[in-house]
């Protein structure tokens, strides 16, 4: 199971999470969503430089916690370089595969102490104190559609 199924229907008044209201918001696959979003520069270029971008794009369903540039800015000096070397290329992968759930869980879906197996294998755990949370990561917009699945951005980079 990937997530309890325990509806919060008011969890996205409840922590001020945004929710697209345009029709065809969900019209593009993830990869597509998070380009035009404009604040994945960095997410996009190391799902590249992983090879994970094809992944992304096929028919899912995915839920993709995904940091902003300024959640990989805020790693130590020279990470994300040292991380889109092609020797690096497996690490990079775990990280990224961290940040996937198979399926589609949107944030009426969470509740406070549940957990989910990442893509990488490893699990991820939800918390609802003083906002939504990813592990340490505080998710800033939800359900965010696309063709196949759904974004939650996070103020992190979540590292296994």
């Amino acid at each position: 199971m990937i997530f309890d199924r325990l509806p919060l229907t008011a969890l996205a008044i409840a922590v001020g999470l945004s929710v697209p209201s345009n029709a065809a918001a969900g019209s593009k696959d993830i990869v597509a969503t998070a380009t035009a979003a404009g604040q994945f520069e960095t997410l996009t270029a190391a799902l590249t430089a992983a090879d994970l971008v094809g992944t992304l794009q096929g028919e899912g369903p995915f839920t993709v916690f995904a940091p902003t540039d300024e959640a990989f800015a805020a790693l130590p000096e020279g990470t994300v370089e040292t991380l889109l070397k092609p020797e690096n290329r497996a690490q990079l992968t775990e990280i990224l595969t961290y940040h996937v759930v198979p399926g589609k869980v949107m944030s009426s879906d969470l509740s406070d102490g549940m957990t989910a197996e990442t893509v990488m294998g490893k699990e991820i755990t939800v918390s609802m104190g003083g906002g939504v949370k990813i592990n340490d990561a505080t998710v800033t917009s939800a359900d965010i559609e696309a063709s196949n699945g759904v974004i939650h951005v996070i103020d992190a980079v979540m590292l296994p």
